[in-house]
């Protein structure tokens, strides 16, 4: 139950990016990319599923062919590294005459290649049900030999690709990018996992081919490492867009805003309550109930403001090597600072706004 867990919770997760980014593959369906971004999470999330045990079970006997699922697994695997690849290349920029090339013959390559996968299941004879060590089981089997090695060579070159040109396309993005960059980084660390998945698929399938037996990692640190990857590769497609959405900004904006509305909050005018909120107000609302108590807490002080202050918090800036706009922000910070120093003080003294200045 818990190894299945392990395999049907990142398919989930997978499953939860393809739906989140519907409306935009829905609406650039003609653009490569989006086509590319949609194969990969619908095959992704297929793969995971299907490599269950006891989804295995159930399409074996659904079809009455012992062992289908691999072939089909492995097809969907080399459908999902192919889809990797095509993906990087439009990434890298628009489809200029060498990136449609690539991925022309990107779909041809891994096209074939599925073809040869079930081409050579139906060639082999693979009479004995195996849920988990099919690739160790039958490593030494003729045609199923072939088969193993096609859909393993393929994954790898896919997952490589993945992981190094993400790596490469990550230094490139401004830091600014964060909802882009930490996306990519999840979908790099993704495939690394995978690559991870592969050598160790290889290192077992290997040990087969030269008569020794490490079964174990096929059987069991595969599954896990497969796991991650498609977990992390499904959240790297979730985090762009909720990190880029609306309500999240507004979120991100009305926490950044918190330190300056707690030293203005106590400024407003007399007679004038906030409007109360509730736990479920919507992160807009609050938002702007934010902002209109920061500007009620500006007004209140506006017969504090000491240009002297910010002249000299400007200059000092400058002086430090910060360019205009940002030590004009500083100058800005440092009067209103001294502004909500005088103010409190007055009051304590009981001073009114006219007599101040």
């Amino acid at each position: 139950m818990i190894e299945s867990l392990v395999l049907y919770v990142p398919g989930v997760v997978i499953a939860t990016a393809l739906i989140v980014k519907a409306p935009t593959l829905r609406r650039g369906w003609d653009q490569p990319l989006m086509r590319a971004v949609c194969t990969l999470l619908v095959v992704g999330s297929l793969a995971v599923f299907l490599s269950a045990p006891p989804t295995i079970v159930a399409v074996n006997a659904l079809t009455g062919i012992v062992n289908f699922s691999a072939p089909l697994v492995y097809s969907l695997l080399t459908a999902f590294s192919g889809a990797c690849i095509v993906l990087i290349l439009h990434w890298s920029g628009p489809p200029t005459p060498f990136v449609r090339r690539a991925t022309r013959l990107t779909v041809v390559a891994y096209g074939a290649v599925t073809v040869a996968i079930a081409v050579l299941f139906a060639l082999g004879e693979a009479p004995d049900e195996r849920l988990r060590d099919m690739d160790t089981y039958y490593a030494n089997t003729p045609w199923l030999r072939e088969m193993i090695a096609c859909y393993l060579s393929a994954h790898t070159v896919g997952s490589t690709a993945l992981t190094v040109l993400c790596w490469k396309w990550l230094r490139r993005l401004d830091p600014s990018m964060w909802p882009l960059r930490t996306g990519l980084a999840l979908v790099m660390s993704g495939g690394a996992f995978d690559t991870a998945f592969v050598a160790v698929k290889w290192t077992a399938v290997g040990a087969r081919w030269s008569g020794g037996d490490l079964d174990y990692l096929s059987t069991y640190v595969a599954p896990p490492l497969a796991a991650a990857a498609a977990l992390l590769v499904g959240c790297g497609f979730i985090v762009p867009l909720v990190g880029g959405s609306a309500p999240w900004q507004d979120y991100s904006r009305y926490r950044r805003l918190r330190p300056l509305w707690a030293a203005l909050r106590g400024f407003s005018p007399c007679g004038v309550r906030p409007v109360p909120l509730t736990w479920w107000s919507p992160v807009g609302i609050r938002l702007i109930h934010r902002e209109s108590v920061i500007d009620d807490g500006i007004l209140a002080l506006v017969y504090w403001f000491d240009p002297a202050v910010r002249e000299e918090a400007y200059e000092a800036a400058r002086t430090q090597g910060r360019p205009e706009e940002q030590a004009a922000l500083v100058a800005d910070a440092a009067m209103l600072a001294a502004a909500c120093e005088h103010r409190a003080a007055a009051d304590r003294a009981g001073a009114r706004p006219d007599d101040a200045g």
